[in-house]
Protein backbone atom coordinates (compact mmCIF):
# COMPACT_ATOMS: atom_id res chain seq x y z
CA UNK A 1 0.00 0.00 0.00
CA UNK A 2 1.06 3.44 -0.75
CA UNK A 3 2.21 6.11 2.11
CA UNK A 4 2.25 10.03 1.81
CA UNK A 5 5.00 11.99 3.17
CA UNK A 6 3.81 15.39 4.83
CA UNK A 7 6.03 18.08 5.27
CA UNK A 8 5.08 21.18 6.94
CA UNK A 9 6.17 24.02 5.53
CA UNK A 10 4.48 26.91 6.63
CA UNK A 11 3.33 27.96 9.99
CA UNK A 12 0.43 27.31 12.12
CA UNK A 13 0.37 30.78 13.56
CA UNK A 14 -2.81 32.85 12.66
CA UNK A 15 -4.83 30.15 11.74
CA UNK A 16 -7.94 28.49 12.16
CA UNK A 17 -8.05 26.61 15.60
CA UNK A 18 -9.28 23.23 13.46
CA UNK A 19 -6.30 23.66 11.37
CA UNK A 20 -3.71 24.15 13.91
CA UNK A 21 -5.18 21.11 15.82
CA UNK A 22 -5.18 18.88 12.27
CA UNK A 23 -1.49 19.63 11.95
CA UNK A 24 -1.00 18.27 15.52
CA UNK A 25 -3.29 14.98 14.73
CA UNK A 26 -1.31 14.57 11.87
CA UNK A 27 1.99 14.68 14.05
CA UNK A 28 3.47 17.88 12.64
CA UNK A 29 4.55 20.44 15.32
CA UNK A 30 7.00 23.02 13.63
CA UNK A 31 7.88 23.62 9.88
CA UNK A 32 10.75 21.22 8.64
CA UNK A 33 8.95 18.36 10.28
CA UNK A 34 7.95 15.07 8.30
CA UNK A 35 5.41 12.29 8.84
CA UNK A 36 4.53 9.40 6.66
CA UNK A 37 1.15 8.01 6.84
CA UNK A 38 -0.82 5.32 4.87
CA UNK A 39 -3.05 6.47 1.65
CA UNK A 40 -6.45 6.17 3.75
CA UNK A 41 -8.99 8.42 2.74
CA UNK A 42 -8.97 10.04 7.19
CA UNK A 43 -5.74 11.26 6.41
CA UNK A 44 -6.53 12.54 2.94
CA UNK A 45 -9.08 14.55 4.61
CA UNK A 46 -6.80 16.10 6.84
CA UNK A 47 -4.20 17.09 4.38
CA UNK A 48 -7.05 18.68 2.16
CA UNK A 49 -8.08 20.49 5.29
CA UNK A 50 -4.37 22.10 5.81
CA UNK A 51 -3.53 21.70 2.09
CA UNK A 52 -1.51 25.32 2.23
CA UNK A 53 0.35 24.48 5.14
CA UNK A 54 2.31 21.66 3.81
CA UNK A 55 3.47 19.62 0.71
CA UNK A 56 2.55 16.00 0.28
CA UNK A 57 4.55 13.36 -1.68
CA UNK A 58 3.23 9.92 -2.91
CA UNK A 59 5.61 6.87 -1.59
CA UNK A 60 5.43 3.59 -3.02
Amino acid sequence: MATLRVTQIKSANRVKRNQAETLRTLGLKKIGDVVEKEDLPQYRGMVNTVIHLVSVEEVD
